[in-house]
């Protein structure tokens, strides 16, 4: 049986749905009849892939806005209130943005956060009320990565903002645990998307599509999991698990930060741990 918020007629919420992941999960919420509002920064977009989903018109509305904006939320309340009675059911955080950050550039860190971080803290503060209200199960899953967890390096800027959904996920885990609120961490492996694709149309081999992803996802709640580590087609699941312990390891065994990607001694340590039991 799927998670209880997959019942027909209930209500999502799901940012950065005009491709990617956020689409794949609309296209799940579809094809078990809930009711939508998507939003995107890129309207155009946007409609045209409402237009695709196999749904009622009427089922779906859409939103053009910024998710990094905090006033612009009032209109994506104010649709739900419109046309959905003011019920949401199902919180869908999943809008992000990964340009390279840069050291001398604080501008770039600041946009950066603004969407990652601040657009998940947004999203909370206006549906979350609205959540609470609820006396039967409602979700909210919100969009981590792996970057935020093992730290490869090349941009610290999205890996921070990352490690810092991460965290503030999992404290919003934590003080719902009462409440009938379930939240999930969905974490993607290698996914095939516009933004990890680079323009390219045929995906590559080793890469998952967004709805293989959204089906893990479902998988995962039905289960109750609040992580929802997504494997691809050239990381298994071990392998990521292997790859979180020694991130951590380097804290507690006091090695160099990012010791993985340090080659010489460190290199070779971590490849006999990845080879072993």
């Amino acid at each position: 049986m799927p998670h209880p918020v997959f019942a027909a007629s209930n209500i999502a919420v799901i940012t950065g749905a005009a491709s990617g992941i956020g689409l794949a999960i609309a296209r799940l919420c579809a094809a078990h009849n809930l009711k939508m509002v998507l939003t995107d920064v890129n309207g155009p977009l946007l409609q045209e892939a409402a237009g695709t989903l196999e749904a009622p018109k009427e089922n779906v509305e859409t939103v053009t806005m910024d998710v990094g904006d905090r006033g612009a939320w009032a209109s994506v309340k104010e649709k739900v209130d419109q046309k959905f009675g003011g019920k949401v059911d199902f919180l869908v955080l999943n809008a992000g943005v990964g340009p390279k950050t840069d050291w001398e550039d604080v501008e770039s860190f600041k946009k950066l956060y603004n969407t990652n971080i601040f657009g998940v803290l947004n999203g909370i503060a206006e549906f979350l009320p609205t959540l609470k209200k609820n006396s039967t199960p409602s979700s909210i899953v919100i969009l981590g990565s792996k970057q935020g967890i093992t730290n490869p390096p090349s941009n610290p800027g999205y890996n921070s903002s990352k490690s810092a959904v991460k965290t503030l996920t999992e404290h919003l885990s934590f003080d719902l645990k009462e409440t009938p609120i379930s939240v999930h961490l969905l974490v993607p492996g290698w996914t095939f998307t516009g933004m990890t694709g680079a323009g390219k149309a045929d995906k590559p081999a080793g890469a998952w599509t967004a709805d293989q992803v959204a089906e893990r996802l479902a998988i995962k709640m039905e289960k109750g999991e609040f992580y929802v580590i997504c494997p691809d087609n050239d990381v298994t699941e071990e392998m990521d698990r292997k790859r979180i312990a020694w991130a951590v390891g380097d804290v507690i065994e006091g090695r160099p930060a990012l010791s993985r990607w340090r080659g010489g001694e460190w290199g070779e340590k971590h490849k006999a741990f990845m080879e072993g039991n």
